[in-house]
C-alpha cells in the first residue's frame, strides 16, 4: 500500500491529521521533525510528504528543498497556520505540490493527497518506461522495441540470422516497421561498417529503376551523360534494402533474379561484370506467393527471395507494447521540439489500448508527436486529439481492461525486476491474485529479472 509521510512538531496535529488520513484508507507514518523523516526518503518512493512549515531546527521549506535534491519530482504538500499569498506563491514556485492553511477541511487534504499520488504514480511509470527504453537501447539492434512474445521472437530470429549470408524477405502490413527490421539485421551483422542502402521500388518510375539499381555508363541511353553507380554497387560489402518489392516492374525482376543468383552486376551500357558481396533484404506488404500464382510477380524470384522470411506483427496484436512505444515516440518528439514530455494518464492509456491502429507503428508515432505538440490545446484529451468524434474504435471494454491490466502488470514487474513482494505491495493485491493474473497473461517472473 502507498505510504504517506506526515511531519509536524505538534503531536495533536500529527494524531488528528494522521487518523483522518488512515480513515480515508491511507497508510501513514508520522514524524516529529525533519531529521526523523529524511532517512525514510528515497528517489523511487511511491508515496508523498505532508509537512508543517514552521518547525524548529529545519522548517518545512528547508525539508522540501532537501527532498527535491533527492528527487525533483517528489510531491510535497505543505501545511501552515500562518500562510499568506506571498508564501503560497513562493512555495508553489519552489516546487510544492500544494499548500493548505490551518485549519483546513479534511476533504481538502484528502483530495490534494489523491491528486498528488496520481501524479506520483504517473511520474514513476514514465521513469520505468524510460529506463526500459534506455536498457533496450544499450543492446545490439535497439530499434525494435517491445516485450510482446511475437516481438521477442522476432528479435531473437534477427540475432540468429544476422551474420548468415542469406537474403531475407520481410513481410508485414504498412507501418509495422519492416525497414527497422532490415536496419537491425544490418547493424547486428559483420556488414555494419559498410553501406546500408534503401530503395523504395514503388517510388521510382519504371523507366528509371534499372538505372537506379544497376547503374549505367555514359551514353547508355538518351540523357545518360556520365557514369552512374547503382544501388547494388553502392551497397557492395553491406546491405541493400528493397522496400515494396511487389511494386517492381516484371521487366526488372528478371535481371534482379540474375544478380541474386550470380552475385554480380552489369551496368547499363557496359559489358563488364562487377562482383558483389552483398546481402539483400526485401520487404513486402502482400503475400508474394499469391501474387506469383496470379502472375503478378515472378515465381522464380519469389522462391529465390524466400530463403528466410521474417513476419513483422501488426500493432493490434501486441497491445501490451503500446504504452512503451508511445512513451518512446513522445521522448523523441519532445527532444526534437525542445518541449517537456506530457503526462500519460490512465484515460490516455485507455484510448491507446482501445484503438485498432490500422496505420500500425507509423500511426502511433504520428499520434505521439501530436500529443507532445498539441496535447495542451486539447487538455491532453487523447481521444479528442485523435479524431473529431473522440471515440476510439477497436476492442470491447473487457478486452481493453485486460490489455490495460496486462500492461500494468508488466510495467510493475519490469520496474521492480520481477520482485513479486514489491509488485504485490505496489498493486495492493494478494500473492495468489498476482500469481493467477500472471498465469492468465502468460507472464513469468524470470523474464523480468535484470
Amino acid at each position: 500500500m502507498t505510504k504517506l509521510l506526515l511531519v509536524d512538531d505538534e503531536k495533536i496535529i500529527r494524531d488528528s491529521v494522521g487518523q483522518s488520513l488512515m480513515l480515508a484508507g491511507f497508510e501513514v507514518d508520522t514524524f516529529a521533525s525533519a531529521a526523523e523523516v529524511l532517512p525514510q526518503l528515497q528517489a523511487d518512493f511511491d508515496g508523498l510528504l505532508i509537512t508543517d512549515i514552521r518547525m524548529p531546527e529545519m522548517d518545512g521549506l528547508e525539508l522540501m528543498e532537501q527532498v527535491h535534491k533527492l528527487d525533483a519530482d517528489f510531491p510535497v504538500i505543505l501545511i501552515s497556520g500562518h500562510a499568506d499569498v506571498a508564501l503560497a506563491v513562493n512555495a508553489i514556485r519552489d516546487g510544492a505540490y500544494d499548500l493548505l492553511e490551518k485549519p483546513f477541511a479534511t476533504t481538502a487534504l484528502i483530495e490534494s493527497v489523491k491528486r498528488a499520488l496520481e501524479k506520483r504514480r504517473l511520474t514513476l511509470e514514465n521513469r520505468a518506461l524510460k529506463a526500459e527504453l534506455a536498457q533496450q537501447q544499450t543492446r545490439l539492434g535497439p530499434r525494435i522495441i517491445g516485450q510482446a512474445p511475437s516481438i521477442v521472437a522476432l528479435r531473437k530470429m534477427i540475432t540468429r540470422i544476422a551474420n548468415v549470408d542469406a537474403d531475407v524477405l520481410v513481410w508485414g502490413e504498412t507501418g509495422t516497421g519492416k525497414e527497422l527490421v532490415a536496419r537491425s539485421l544490418h547493424e547486428q551483422s559483420k556488414r555494419r561498417n559498410h553501406n546500408y542502402v534503401a530503395i523504395n521500388c514503388g517510388a521510382i518510375p519504371a523507366n528509371l529503376i534499372d538505372s537506379e539499381l544497376f547503374g549505367h555508363e555514359a551514353g547508355a541511353f538518351t540523357g545518360a551523360k556520365g557514369l552512374r553507380i547503382g544501388k547494388f554497387e553502392h551497397a557492395n560489402g553491406g546491405t541493400l534494402f528493397l522496400d515494396e518489392i511487389e511494386s517492381m516492374p516484371m521487366t526488372t525482376q528478371m535481371p534482379l533474379l540474375r544478380v541474386l543468383q550470380e552475385r554480380q552486376i552489369e551496368r547499363l551500357g557496359s559489358n563488364q561484370l562487377l562482383p558483389l558481396d552483398i546481402r539483400v533484404v526485401a520487404a513486402t506488404k502482400i503475400d508474394l506467393k499469391e501474387a506469383a500464382e496470379r502472375a503478378e510477380f515472378r515465381r522464380d524470384l519469389y522462391y529465390r527471395l524466400n530463403v528466410v522470411t521474417l513476419e513483422v506483427p501488426p500493432l493490434r496484436t501486441r497491445r501490451e507494447d503500446i504504452p512503451m512505444l508511445f512513451q518512446h515516440f513522445m521522448l523523441i518528439a519532445a527532444a526534437r521540439s525542445e518541449l517537456e514530455v506530457p503526462p500519460l494518464n490512465s484515460q490516455a492509456l485507455h484510448v491507446l489500448l482501445g484503438h485498432d491502429w490500422p496505420g500500425n507503428i507509423r500511426e502511433l508515432r504520428n499520434i505521439a508527436e501530436r500529443y507532445v505538440l498539441l496535447g495542451d490545446a486539447y487538455s491532453y484529451d487523447l481521444a479528442a486529439l485523435m479524431n473529431a468524434d473522440g471515440v476510439p474504435d477497436g476492442l470491447s471494454l473487457a478486452d481493453q481492461v485486460a490489455c490495460y491490466e496486462k500492461a500494468l502488470l508488466e510495467q510493475t514487474l519490469n520496474r521492480y525486476n520481477g520482485n513479486i513482494k514489491l509488485a504485490m505491495e505496489v498493486l495492493d493485491i494478494p500473492r495468489k491474485t498476482l500469481s493467477d493474473k500472471m498465469k492468465k497473461y502468460g507472464l513469468e517472473r524470470g523474464q523480468f529479472l535484470e
